[in-house]
């Protein structure tokens, strides 16, 4: 049942993540992650910071490096 529950809700931040413009297949949290390495997307940075409280790294951890928008 944990796994079930983990996996409808990595389901629906890929959703929100598409939603509002991301990959489908990347979680808000990767997105995030690779807006603060490059410095840029203020909010990315600030909601990363507050993340960081909860789960050291969690933006960082969290990036997905083959998940994109094919170029």
């Amino acid at each position: 049942m944990k796994k079930y529950l983990y996996n409808l809700l990595i389901a629906f931040d890929q959703l929100i993540n598409s939603i509002l413009g991301g990959f489908c297949d990347e979680t808000l949290s990767s997105r995030m992650g690779k807006h603060v390495e490059k410095k840029d997307g203020w909010l990315s940075i600030i909601i990363c910071k507050m993340l960081n409280l909860i789960d050291k790294n969690h933006c960082k951890d969290a990036i997905e490096e083959d998940e994109e928008w094919p170029k």
